[in-house]
């Protein structure tokens, strides 16, 4: 079904927002592979609720605890389970939500699938079940680095209409990491945090774009025609809860362009193959051409907003409902992490299927 995501190197994530906890099966990973919790837990630190201001104020530590698939700080190259303990649940926030449907969350969609829901925050649709994505990606981030020399990284570009001028080659993480926004332009993210902060305050939310960034992926990754490395992201960032759009490359601007103008030359310099121009964002053809790949990932305005809103009940009676518990005003800041997991996990399933086939 649909929570198992990856070809040879495979996720399944399971668990629900209030339950015992959440996790993930990882399998295909490789042995050898020298792994703690050590190596999983800065970027669930980036993830965890609770970090700032500007994000849900729910206390998890989010502390990862490898189950299996390890002995001796090594994986085995059998299946690695990773779980993180649910610590503050107030289910008793949600109760009204167990007759009524919140409005543009998936709580209609749910019971009219199912015929049946876990209404206590959302249960498996809430954004905590990217735990498990973003343990899993720390792996495939760990393997991408030392084995080929790749590179990822993810930050807030734009919020509502407040857009950063950022290169994304030549970023970094530390730049990223400066500010609880995680935008490495300092003047902007400011802007962008009082955006965030009067949306809170007001009992609103706000929405914006992430971009995706990956530099050294070889040439020759992906497969046509249906696994595309590009429709393959495109699918990994928009399994991501609150997304709403994907572009890669010169994406909807490219469509201002002529063919002539939009074309990446090439050039050949010591046995290389370059373009002078990057439009295609790392990709032709569904395949890298060893340029960095970029892209960029929408989000809309968080859901549940603290005013009363039309909806209907589970009787299909018109009602209203306020939105009630502990939400974040803005996704963007803590999507970062999750954005930087699916892509690696994209990547790596993709390094494997390549060296499987082509050596």
């Amino acid at each position: 079904m649909g929570n198992t995501f990856g070809h040879l190197f495979r996720i399944t994530t399971w668990g629900e927002s209030h339950g015992g906890g959440v996790g993930v099966v990882v399998d295909g990973c490789p042995p050898r592979l020298e792994l703690t919790e050590a190596d999983i837990q800065p970027d669930l630190d980036r993830r965890r609720p609770g970090q700032s201001n500007i994000v849900t104020p729910r206390k998890e530590t989010d502390t990862v605890q490898i189950l299996s698939g390890t002995f001796e700080g090594l994986t085995l190259g059998t299946p690695i389970s990773m779980w993180v303990k649910n610590e503050d649940m107030r289910p008793a926030a949600y109760e009204e939500m167990a007759t009524k449907f919140r409005p543009s969350h998936a709580d209609y969609t749910y019971q009219a699938k199912f015929g049946i829901r876990n209404w206590q925050g959302g249960g498996r649709t809430s954004a905590r079940e990217t735990i498990g994505r973003v343990a899993a990606g720390a792996v495939a981030k760990k393997i991408l680095q030392q084995r080929f020399g790749v590179e990822i990284l993810a930050y807030v570009s734009q919020v509502q209409d407040i857009a950063a001028e950022v290169d994304f080659e030549q970023v970094t993480r530390a730049e990223i990491e400066a500010n609880i926004v995680r935008c490495s332009a300092p003047a902007a993210a400011e802007k962008l945090i009082a955006r965030i902060v009067e949306a809170r305050e007001a009992g609103d939310s706000v929405g914006g774009i992430v971009q995706g960034v990956a530099r050294g992926v070889p040439v020759g990754w992906g497969e046509p025609v249906f696994d595309r490395l590009e429709a393959d992201l495109a699918k990994a960032m928009l399994s991501l809860p609150a997304t709403k759009g994907f572009d890669i490359g010169s994406g909807f601007d490219g469509i201002r362009l002529t063919g002539r103008q939009h074309n990446d030359p090439f050039r050949a310099e010591n046995g290389r193959v370059f373009t002078t121009s990057n439009r295609s964002g790392g990709i032709q053809g569904g395949i890298s051409n060893g340029e960095t790949i970029y892209f960029r990932v929408a989000f809309k305005p968080v859901a549940t907003v603290m005013h009363e809103q039309d909806t209907v009940d589970v009787t299909l009676h018109n009602t209203t409902l306020k939105g009630r518990g502990r939400h974040d005003p803005c996704v963007l800041p803590r999507a970062v992490p999750m954005v930087e997991a699916m892509t690696a996990l994209v990547l790596v399933d993709h390094a494997l299927r390549h060296h499987a086939q082509c050596g």
